[in-house]
């Protein structure tokens, strides 16, 4: 909600006509900051005007925009007393705790703040973009967050299951801690893992498995009875594997956990993938490609029909490239059906099948009646056999549009594994328009960046960078802070393969070449490989040389 009170700092200023404040003071939204849409005014000069109100209400200005706010000092206050102060803690001595603000009404809550911290306080004055860019590393408590877990069950929610089995409040609440701490961190798995002598609770965050916490043992089977209820699956069925799904409402967003239990030697081991559809990135042009790719992979899935393949392994988001090429072919005109096992996102305008094997309906089973409901565009969430892939080719070559994903290592041996399947060569050449294959590396943690000067330049030579390169090139890595637990990586950025199916490497498909055969035809096309694709970021600052090295394999013929 916009403060009255900034309302009459702006007006005195005569920076913003009131008709253009108008809608900002309208909005009612209590956990918004609503001033923030001042900059979207191409007119509105924030750092003029931090000025010019600094002066007046007699503050220091600094230009924080460079600010690197350490995590202690940012949890020093909760997020919904940021958004109600509009004050953000950024240092804190013996003396008093420096707090960033843009609206120079705050000082009049200075008592309030000093209650709150308990603490003098002190105001700095700083733009609405530096203040905004602070407030982007602001993140709400473990403890706010779990106020906000709420349960979204659907019409079909047995609930005579549900009472079989007693739950304890605390086990409930511990469950809701597990889960809302997941999304908290951004994790894409939770790991819930029984031993013979213990129980442990596993994140996947950023690509990467760590330990969170390991409960008494004597919670494992009420945890993992919770965690079966909430996903509707079997309580009383431990030997076979089960899945099911989560719907909470967390920190006022709709979050899907996907649930899998698997019996192992000491109990149910329980494995929950996050999927979080405020976070699916369906902008092609933001994923990670280079110019060069994108062109590439753009031209083949605008084609009036073919055939266009990611590969790569679990977790690698292929699921998101696949999904930002279908909200660009995501037309009025256009009959969208997708094939998933099992739908992990909601697509406006897409018809979407989940796959359910247990009552034959397979990808070929969807895929046959999908060419009879005169589609456009055909999306297959794997092809794993050659039934599917027959199908996939068939519908490519007779005027259809087919996305699909493989398990291959890289774009050139998703070839030679079509041909492995039994497809003809003819078959392939025809219906073929690019193969993209993706990795996902972990990017340096911005808070801690700093220059790698262990690594030399004959390593990088021997990475595949050129000599001449080498020697000018400065690579970084994270040195480990609080923004990312001390790892030096935060958040991932993707790397991307793009091969597009020429004249030439078709005369290759047709000759039974082999994937090394047609991987230096790529390249003499102009394909970049995943290693050059690697290097480049490594160039760019982006990621470093071992995660380089970890996510693609050396370029040798």
């Amino acid at each position: 909600m916009f403060r009255k009170e900034f309302s009459d700092v702006i007006s005195q200023t005569g920076m913003v006509p009131l008709k253009d404040l108008r809608p900002l003071l309208l909005e009612k939204d209590k956990s918004k900051v609503s001033e923030l849409g001042l900059l979207t005014f191409d007119f509105f000069d924030d750092v003029k005007f931090a000025k010019q109100v600094a002066d007046n209400a007699k503050l220091t200005y600094i230009d924080l925009t460079k600010a690197n706010v350490p995590d202690k000092i940012l949890k020093l206050v909760k997020k919904a007393d940021v958004i109600k102060y509009r004050s953000i803690p950024i240092q804190k001595t013996g003396k008093a705790v420096s707090i960033a603000i843009y609206d120079p009404s705050i000082k009049e809550l200075q008592a309030e703040l000093q209650t709150l911290f308990q603490h003098p306080v002190e105001f700095i004055m700083t733009s609405i973009s530096a203040w905004a860019k602070i407030y982007e590393n602001v993140e709400a408590s473990i403890d706010e967050i779990l106020e906000t877990v709420k349960e979204i069950r659907s019409d079909t929610t047995n609930e005579e299951t549900v009472a079989e089995e007693d739950i304890g409040d605390d086990v409930i609440r511990y469950v809701n801690r597990i889960l809302a701490d997941a999304f908290l961190k951004k994790v894409s798995d939770i790991h819930i893992e029984p031993y013979e002598n213990n129980f442990r609770i596993r994140f996947r965050q950023d690509g990467s498995l760590v330990e969170v916490s390991q409960p008494p043992k004597a919670l494992m089977l009420p945890i993992i009875s919770r965690l079966k209820i909430l996903a509707q699956l079997d309580i009383s069925e431990r030997r076979k594997p089960q899945d099911g799904r989560i719907k909470l409402s967390v920190g006022g967003k709709p979050i899907d956990y996907r649930v899998s239990s698997l019996p192992t030697l000491f109990g149910e081991k329980v494995v929950l993938r996050l999927l979080d559809q405020s976070n699916l990135q369906l902008d092609m042009t933001k994923l990670g490609f280079e110019p060069d790719q994108i062109k590439v992979f753009q031209e083949g899935i605008h084609q009036p029909y073919g055939m266009c393949l990611v590969t790569g392994p679990t977790g690698s988001g292929k699921t998101t490239t696949l999904y930002s090429a279908l909200a660009e072919l995501n037309k009025v005109d256009k009959n969208i059906s997708t094939a998933e096992d099992p739908c992990e996102f909601n697509l406006e305008g897409i018809n979407q099948v989940n796959v359910k094997k247990e009552v034959g309906l397979t990808f070929g089973v969807a895929l046959k009646a999908f060419l009879r409901q005169d589609p456009d565009i055909i999306m297959v969430g794997e092809i794993r056999d050659f039934e599917v892939g027959e199908i996939a080719v068939e519908a490519a070559l007779t005027g259809h549009m087919v996305l699909s994903t493989l398990h291959t290592n890289d774009a050139p041996s998703t070839i030679t594994r079509l041909l492995n399947m039994g497809i003809e060569p003819f078959l392939v050449t025809g219906s073929l328009n690019v193969v993209v294959a993706q990795r996902l590396c972990r990017k340096i943690c911005e808070s801690c960046k700093e220059e790698d000067k262990k690594t030399t330049k004959e390593e990088l030579v021997a990475c595949g960078i050129a000599p001449v390169s080498a020697e000018n090139l400065t690579v970084y890595k994270g040195a480990g802070c609080d923004h990312c637990n001390g790892t030096g990586y935060k958040g991932r950025v993707a790397i991307y393969e793009v091969l597009a199916v020429s004249p030439a490497i078709k005369e290759l498909i047709l000759k039974h070449a082999s994937s090394d055969e047609i991987k230096r035809q790529a390249i003499l096309d102009g394909m970049k490989t995943l290693r050059m694709a690697a290097l480049t970021k490594v160039a760019e600052g982006s990621t470093t040389v071992v995660e380089a090295l970890n996510n693609s394999s050396a370029d040798k013929f």
